[in-house]
């Protein structure tokens, strides 16, 4: 089945009005009948997949179908929820497979670079180029968004992941003053809360989570190159090294200050352990920014960020992006590059960017109507770019391919749960998988 549009131009015809003299003792003329309306112009249909269905998200969608209406566009929405995207990827390669793609879908990291070598993208250098995208965003996130040197993928937004959160209530009741910014600072701080009778670390017990988790103490442990080798470049020295045997070791020691009951806990519901006043920390992305903001808090006040230790002079990015597919059409191919420069506009990236607790990915955005953990965020953004410390999470799909990232996901997780798993055991593992 071959994919089509409906698509036409606009075309308004000029009426011309004619006048009646009016001639002494002649028969009245009869009335011209109104002429008819002008046809109202055909709109291009763009059919946008996306899993942006929760929280703040659909506000976002809704703003970017308003402004690809605002260029005479009609945006069909494809909004597929659950999984955290798997069944977005699911059913998009159902439709790609008979020959049937979207207009655009929500894709990210190397999966760009799986449809693109599948030949299935379109350039969008058109748009890039006009827009000088090379100077607005970081080299390290612009290499993601292209295939052969062709951007395919109009990036969204700049999620961090090495984030970690804390209740100020709890840190002072068990007398924490500060938030720890080394692995040894937060093992002290951990063994207070404990004392205190609270939960020192909120974690929910899932693959992803765990994943999440390590990679913050990797990068924590070895810095941004030692992270690089190990967890993007797979370098077989760097996990088989003493650095990674650290970076384990800690890594299984934080489980000792979670909760029974942290098996198989969703992230939301962990976060709200903080939130209540039931546990000290968390591990996570800044999505969970927005569990707390909804929960009527505010940073430094009911809740307190900051990079998780040993990480201050780095920084993990998920990025969310949109590929677009070959299309035939040039209404569509027009269609295709207006939403691609929707997607960066400030407009956009201020709107969006507020509803789902992520930063703008253009670098030097104007971040005055932004919360203080997101203007930290987008200084760290910015000074990691140059530094050399902005990365890709290897636990939110940015990193490596998803069969490898899996794979160690899967290594990690069996570690963290099973105790009597050694530490080199678990890097042989975690060797085996990354091969």
């Amino acid at each position: 089945m071959k994919f089509t549009h409906t698509f036409g131009a606009a075309l308004v015809a000029a009426l011309l009005a004619t006048a009646c003299g009016k001639k002494e003792e002649a028969a009245p003329v009869a009335a011209a009948p109104a002429p008819a309306a002008a046809p109202a112009p055909a709109r291009t249909s763009v059919e946008v997949l996306h899993y942006w269905t929760s929280g703040g998200e659909p506000k976002s969608a809704a703003e970017l179908k308003a402004m690809l209406e605002a260029k005479g566009h009609e945006w069909k929405d494809f909004a597929v929820a659950g999984g955290g995207g798997d069944n977005a990827m699911t059913v998009l390669k159902s439709r790609a497979v008979s020959g049937n793609p979207p207009t655009a879908a929500q894709v990210k990291g190397p999966a760009i670079q799986e449809w693109a070598n599948e030949g299935m993208l379109a350039s969008i250098d058109n748009v890039a180029q006009a827009e000088k995208w090379d100077e607005l965003l970081p080299k390290v996130v612009a290499d993601v968004m292209k295939s052969n040197g062709n951007y395919v993928a109009a990036p969204v937004n700049v999620h961090r992941v090495n984030w970690m959160w804390a209740n100020p209530e709890v840190l002072k009741q068990a007398g924490v003053a500060a938030m720890p910014k080394t692995w040894d600072e937060f093992f002290v701080a951990a063994d207070k809360i404990k004392k205190s009778g609270n939960v020192a670390l909120a974690h929910g017990g899932q693959n992803w989570q765990d994943f999440t988790v390590f990679e913050s103490v990797v990068l924590g442990v070895g810095g941004p190159e030692f992270y690089t080798n190990a967890l993007v470049k797979l370098d077989p020295a760097a996990i088989a090294s003493p650095t990674m045997t650290k970076a384990l070791t800690t890594f299984r020691k934080l489980k000792g200050y979670t909760d029974s009951a942290s098996t198989g806990r969703d992230w939301n519901m962990t976060t709200a352990m903080v939130i209540g006043g039931k546990a000290g920390f968390q591990f996570m992305g800044d999505w969970a920014k927005g569990e707390f903001t909804a929960a009527g808090q505010k940073p430094g006040e009911g809740f307190l960020c900051a990079a998780a230790p040993g990480t201050a002079n780095a920084y993990t990015f998920n990025v969310d992006s949109f590929i677009m597919f070959k299309l035939k059409d040039e209404a569509a191919q027009k269609a295709q590059g207006d939403l691609a420069s929707a997607i960066l506009s400030t407009e956009f990236q201020e709107v969006f960017n507020q509803n789902k607790g992520s930063i703008p990915v253009r670098l030097g955005h104007d971040m005055a109507k932004f919360d203080d953990c997101a203007k930290l965020s987008a200084t760290d953004f910015v000074e990691t770019a140059k530094s050399g410390g902005l990365v890709p999470s290897i636990a939110h799909g940015m990193a490596v391919e998803p069969a490898k990232a899996g794979a160690i996901q899967d290594a990690v997780t069996q570690f963290w749960n099973d105790d009597k798993l050694s530490v080199a055991e678990a890097q042989k593992r975690i060797a085996a998988a990354a091969k």
